[in-house]
């Protein structure tokens, strides 16, 4: 096994008339001719002529100049040089083009072999390292911001001198000395599983947990990065800059595989008439969405710089060509006459580019010829203990309802009775999902579970009542809206909270008894069957009209066959489990798996910012258990005598 490298970009122009950020992916072989890769990612300053013309040339110039060094033995040495190329021919744009003085970038820079990145930065662009749910910035800060916390984290901390902003860069690429260049002595060592962030400064738009979380919820490189663009876009910041992103998935594959997949390195054309005639084809609409290594902006440019006009253009059209695939791993696809099994129906749906409308499927057979869970039900008369029925026998409202009343006045959460029954839990052994496997059979006992996801009010009076913080609401309407902001330990609390209020056992549900009850008793990847579909949960990309950035009210969508509303979207949900990487070893019971890593707990659902595949009944993740995040809440289990 070798690790691989997937890698998409996108980028947005914000609130500007012009794009002034510049990206390229570069994709290069090694000195043992396996793959590797270089990424770019310039932010152009001084306004829409210059700052345009700025991040093209350092970038191209980087290129060019890398390229033909590599493969080294010194890559920080050529990393460093690249950046004076860069720098120099800004210089040398501006001494010939009195016009443009004052423009430049920042940038970043990667490269990407055999497991092992090296980078280097000017500026205050960013190069992140998502690694177990993680943020972790791997390059220097070089703003005003920057200096001042690198100086505070070495013992000697400064006040800011007056006038001066956090965001004033201290470094970039300007053709004047540069005075602070960060470069990796030695690279960082990859993991299989983690992702790379090479973004502009205008993704600081995003807090981290927002970052990460759409990172989390994102499979493909080109669906993360365009999940962050709209995340930038919908946040709707005025003044929004150009943001630019870069994503970078290390993936794990069979040797042979890498070979067949490797991509022949990127022509590096050996002067600018060289790249002039190679863009001898017709542009890109003006209208034309971005696509990875495109370069959005517009080239009308002030008068008297015409020659910068020509070079800026050229550039564009050279790292266009050079950069605009999204390279991935092909995996192997069956025939087309190869026959589909149910389990093999079940992992034909695809990683939708684009949300909706998702693409055409697999022939599979259709909903209610599929075997449904072993759901056992009450029998008129004695009847053997492998007797069952199906989920739709069980009522959704009315006698099978729950709310217990509180000491302290008011009630408890309304319940729903779920049923005893038979369920396959997880994916089946095709699946490309390894934490959902091997897929096993769990037998469950019949328990009741809060009918929506518990509210703000709700958690608010056993808050108040023991002391407990009360969770920012972020202006969202205490009775009708989910909790957010809560720990798994303030979660685990609540239901203590509630057994002693009610005098009955309350505890947040198992990691099992939520899969089975989020399924609605079906066997479908969603409670409503096997494909993604608008309208039917609050998710990122679910087309149900509602604001993204936060959750919608409880029970705006229609329960699932068991009665119970939101087990899918909306927001995510604690469940009691320690983290498993799998399921080597679980039980067959609807119990608690002890053990595992405790440091993380289970959290199952999707929430409104997760996209549509993230919603199935399967999915599974975890997040730090004494962190509060703004998509995970609560939905509780009481046993039943």
């Amino acid at each position: 096994m070798a690790l691989h490298f997937e890698l998409a970009g996108s980028q947005i122009d914000g609130a500007r008339e012009y794009q002034e950020d510049a990206f390229l992916i570069t994709h290069m072989t090694d000195a043992n001719d396996k793959p590797s890769a270089l990424v770019i990612v310039a932010d152009g300053m001084g306004g829409h002529a210059a700052g345009n013309v700025a991040s093209n040339m350092a970038v191209q110039a980087f290129n060019k100049y890398l390229s033909a060094s590599y493969p080294t033995n010194d890559i920080p040495g050529i990393l460093s040089q690249a950046v004076a190329k860069a720098n120099n021919s800004i210089k040398e744009t501006v001494t010939e083009t009195p016009a443009l003085q004052g423009m430049g970038c920042t940038m970043v820079a990667a490269i990407l072999e055999a497991g092992k990145m090296w980078w280097a930065s000017v500026g205050d662009s960013h190069l992140y390292l998502v690694r177990n749910k993680e943020l972790i910035k791997k390059n220097a800060d070089n703003s005003y911001g920057g200096f001042l916390d690198r100086m505070a984290a070495e013992g000697t901390p400064m006040d800011p001198e007056p006038g001066l902003s956090r965001n004033m860069l201290m470094s970039a690429i300007t053709g004047e000395d540069i005075n602070d260049v960060d470069v990796s002595e030695s690279p960082l060592e990859l993991q299989a599983g983690d992702r790379i962030l090479i973004c502009s400064d205008g993704i600081d738009t995003l807090s981290a947990g927002k970052i990460i979380q759409f990172s989390e919820w994102s499979e493909s490189p080109k669906e993360c990065a365009d999940a962050l663009m709209n995340a930038v876009k919908e946040a709707a910041m005025p003044r929004q800059d150009n943001t630019t992103a870069v994503v970078v998935n290390v993936v794990e594959i069979e040797e042979a595989a890498q070979v067949t997949a490797a991509t022949p390195p990127a022509k590096v054309p050996a002067d600018i008439d060289e790249i002039t005639a190679e863009i001898a084809m017709p542009a890109p609409a003006a209208d034309a969405p971005p696509v990875a290594g495109k370069f959005a902006g517009k080239t009308g440019l002030i008068a008297g710089i015409a020659a910068a006009v020509v070079i800026a253009i050229a550039i564009a059209g050279f790292i266009m060509m050079s950069g605009q695939k999204s390279e991935t791993v092909p995996a192997p696809s069956p025939s087309v006459a190869e026959p589909v099994t149910e389990d093999a129906a079940e992992e034909k749906m695809p990683v939708a580019e684009e949300p909706f409308p998702v693409a055409e499927k697999a022939p599979v057979v259709e909903e209610e010829e599929k075997p449904e869970i072993a759901v056992a039900a009450k029998p008129a008369k004695p009847a053997p203990a492998e007797s069952v029925a199906t989920a739709e026998t069980v009522p959704a409202t009315g006698s099978n309802t729950i709310q217990d009343p509180l000491k302290s006045g008011g009630k408890g959460p309304m319940l729903v009775v779920i049923p005893d029954g038979l369920f396959e839990m997880g994916s089946p052994g095709s699946s490309r999902y390894a934490e959902e496997r091997p897929r096993h059979t769990v037998k469950v006992r019949k328990f009741a579970v809060s009918q929506y996801e518990v509210t703000f009010a709700e958690y608010n009076a056993f808050a108040t009542a023991s002391g407990r913080r009360i969770p920012d609401n972020l202006f969202l309407e205490l009775e009708i809206h989910p909790v957010i902001f809560v720990t798994w330990d303030d979660a685990y609390y609540y239901t203590k909270w509630l057994s002693e209020q009610t005098g009955k056992k309350y505890r947040l549900p198992s990691e099992a008894e939520w899969e089975y009850m989020a399924s609605g008793g079906k066997k479908s990847s969603f409670w409503w069957g096997y494909d993604e579909e608008p309208k039917r949960a609050h998710c990122f990309g679910c087309g149900d009209g509602l604001d993204p950035r936060k959750p919608a009210k409880i029970g705006s969508f229609e329960p699932n066959q068991f009665g119970v509303y939101d087990t899918a979207g909306n927001v995510a949900e604690w469940v009691d489990d320690c983290w498993h990487e799998n399921y080597d070893g679980a039980p067959g019971s609807g119990e608690v798996w002890e053990g595992g890593d405790c440091a993380y707990r289970l959290v199952r659902g999707g929430a409104y910012s997760s996209p549509p595949q993230s919603l199935r009944s399967a999915k599974r993740d975890k997040f730090k258990s004494d962190s509060i995040y703004d998509h995970i809440g609560i939905r509780v289990v009481r046993e039943i005598d």
